[in-house]
């Protein structure tokens, strides 16, 4: 999310498109077209987000910036040249880095959060302990917070790591338990 996303028309041979059409595979979703002959380009239900990234004579690759997660599904190429009609199909699948944030309360517990990600983010301790537990909390945008708890009231260790592992970062966070 928030980032480009470029899916691309390949042309498998040396003749160039006549007609090339994106489109969304959903009603009422965005369809983005040109017409070499004719130099034509048409948009239907597409925002200025969407376009084309190159030189239409060059390159039909559709370009969305930024991506959102309502841009996520599977998109069509259908494509026409000399050769006959050619159909590609792409599935844009929009990933959200969590926010992390190491926190503690007043009975000797840190809690992990890695909020609003998608997919959900994983969260592991170091040191590892039999005495942590999770929450997740699923959101009507389809990202998930998770909130891991570690409690540390017998502990001897000087600090817990709390890791997070998601496909768009990772990120280790370190509180200092001797406070």
């Amino acid at each position: 999310a928030g980032h480009e996303a470029v899916l691309s028309c390949p042309n498998a041979s040396k003749v160039y498109f006549l007609l090339v059409t994106w489109k969304r595979n959903c009603s009422s979703c965005c369809v983005l077209s040109y017409r070499r002959d004719r130099n034509e380009t048409s948009r239907l239900n597409c925002s200025e987000r969407i376009t084309w990234k190159y030189s239409l004579d060059s390159d039909p690759a559709l370009r969305i910036f930024p991506v959102n997660l309502g841009d996520e599904g599977n998109y069509t190429c259908e494509a026409v040249n000399s050769e006959g009609n050619f159909r590609f199909f792409s599935s844009l699948t929009v990933t959200v880095p969590p926010t992390v944030t190491l926190a503690h309360d007043k009975s000797r517990v840190a809690v992990c959060q890695a909020s609003a990600g998608k997919p959900p983010a994983d969260i592991s301790w170091i040191p590892a302990s039999n005495h942590s537990s999770e929450e997740e909390f699923h959101h009507p945008n389809g990202t998930v917070t998770r909130v891991s708890y570690f409690g540390w009231t017998n502990s001897s260790f000087p600090s817990v790591t709390c890791l997070v592992t998601h496909p768009a970062m990772n990120q280790t966070l370190v509180m200092d338990l001797r406070c």
